[in-house]
């Protein structure tokens, strides 16, 4: 099975994508790197060690520069209005009718274009893809589980039907949503979203690929069940360089907007059908792609993590009957075990401002969609950016060995996970407007290669 995944650097950065064939799209040429195999499941049951997920990742990357081109974007991408336009980056999402309960759960998620004259929109285009994540927790075992929801084009059959998740008496589910383009935007008939408290902005100001159904229900839930001690959330367990592992909300990792999207994948066929990445599908759907969501918790999970030592918190997976990663699992561990200074969505945040104005009213509700306080928890934008230079920058100069040894997310960007992660980090300095309060980006300068691959970087501090 091919696979290809697009990992990006958020919707503020450029969009690249790479593979080892070019392939025309939209009267474009767009290529794709290979998704780490697994993407966040272990389909075989159990947690995988970090030693172990650290070579099944760094042989898919390797295995991607001679893989197959991702047919599923050429076969439906659509594209955007005029010739040779980019596919249309706002898409709209139609949640189907009681999303919370097992039915629900297994009916497709509509993708549709928020404005057809802009383009078409379509699932199995990776410039396009949404993607849904549900974690559910049963109160009474204090369990969790996650399930994948399905989305496909409107008006288009799954490629294979959704598996119908068994969910406990009384469970609570939560629901998260990722997007590789600009605002996805969620609706549904009559009062669906509210009824299913999902939340997709403030107003009319979507949050851009970020949103959720009733999260703080789950989160109360969860946090109900840890103070009953009938769930325990893991340890983060120390790292090969003898600080703690990683969080989603460590400073050493976070980026411009922490903690959004999703580690779902799908899989795609060459005609565009799209279908739950399970092994029974995989097998049965011969030569499909995996779509996978470039997120925040894949980094972490799938390549920080293991270049680390660290292995990332895995329950059962209700559609793959093995286990798999979340954003909600990695939120609850980040809430129990990240010590100070703990990274809370900052009012910087491109994500939580309305009309590029810091919004307190949407970075909160950003916010209760990770179980994050709100505001005046947390930075100011100031504090944000310096933490962020000097924690993430000495992290980084410490481990500089070990990531330059790990495979980048995108080899089309940079050539190792220790030049990935010095390139966002420049990235998220530019686009949280760090520069605003006289502070310096603290990667100087980069260095690329011809094809614009970054190779190196120049620190404008060392020494930490």
């Amino acid at each position: 099975m091919a696979r290809s995944a697009r990992w990006r650097w958020r919707r503020h950065k450029l969009l690249v994508v790479f593979a080892a064939l070019p392939l025309l799209v939209i009267g474009v040429v767009t290529v794709a790197v290979a998704a780490p195999p697994g993407h966040g499941r272990h389909p075989g049951g159990g947690s995988s060690g970090s030693a172990s997920a650290s070579a099944s990742v760094s042989a898919s990357i390797s295995a991607s520069a001679s893989q197959s081109i991702d047919a599923s974007a050429s076969a439906s991408s659509g594209g955007g209005a005029g010739s040779g336009a980019d596919p249309n980056p706002n898409c709209t999402l139609t949640v189907p009718a009681a999303p919370l309960t097992a039915r629900g759960l297994a009916t497709p998620y509509q993708l549709s274009a928020t404005n057809p004259r802009k383009g078409a929109c379509h699932e199995a285009n990776t410039a396009q893809t949404a993607f849904v994540q549900a974690t559910i927790y049963d109160p009474a075992t204090g369990r969790l589980s996650v399930y994948d929801p399905l989305v496909v084009d409107a008006g288009r059959r799954p490629a294979v039907a959704p598996t119908t998740p068994t969910l406990p008496s009384g469970a609570v589910v939560g629901i998260w949503f990722g997007y590789n383009a600009d605002d996805l935007t969620l609706r549904a008939a009559g009062n669906g979203l509210a009824l299913a408290h999902c939340v997709n902005g403030l107003g009319n100001s979507v949050f851009g690929q970020y949103a959720y159904c009733n999260a703080p229900a789950f989160f109360a839930a969860v946090g109900k069940g840890i103070a009953a001690h009938k769930l325990t959330v893991p340890a983060l367990g120390t790292a090969a360089d003898g600080k703690p592992c990683p969080t989603t909300r460590d400073f050493s990792i976070i980026d411009q907007d922490q903690s959004d999207n999703v580690t779902t994948q799908y899989l795609a066929t060459a005609g565009g059908g799209v279908a739950q990445d399970t092994p029974a599908n995989a097998n049965r759907l011969h030569g499909a792609t995996v779509l996978a969501n470039p997120s925040d918790n894949a980094l972490l999970d799938e390549f920080v993590d293991p270049a680390l030592g660290c292995t990332p918190w895995t329950v059962r997976d209700l559609d793959t009957g093995g286990t798999s990663t979340s954003l909600a699992l990695d939120e609850i561990q980040a809430n129990a075990h990240q010590a100070a200074p703990v990274a809370l969505v900052p009012l910087n945040d491109p994500m939580t401002t309305l009309n590029g104005v810091s919004s307190t009213a949407k970075t909160n509700a950003y916010r209760a969609g990770t179980d994050q306080a709100g505001l005046p928890a947390g930075q100011n934008p100031k504090t944000y950016c310096q933490t962020m230079d000097s924690i993430q920058t000495a992290r980084l100069q410490a481990d500089r060995r070990r990531l330059a040894a790990a495979p980048s997310p995108d080899t089309g960007a940079a050539n190792s996970l220790f030049t990935f992660m010095a390139d966002r980090l420049h990235g998220s300095f530019v686009n949280l407007g760090c520069g605003a309060f006289h502070l310096t980006n603290p990667i100087s300068s980069e260095q690329t290669d011809a094809d614009g691959v970054v190779t190196a970087v120049t620190f404008a501090r060392s020494g930490y």
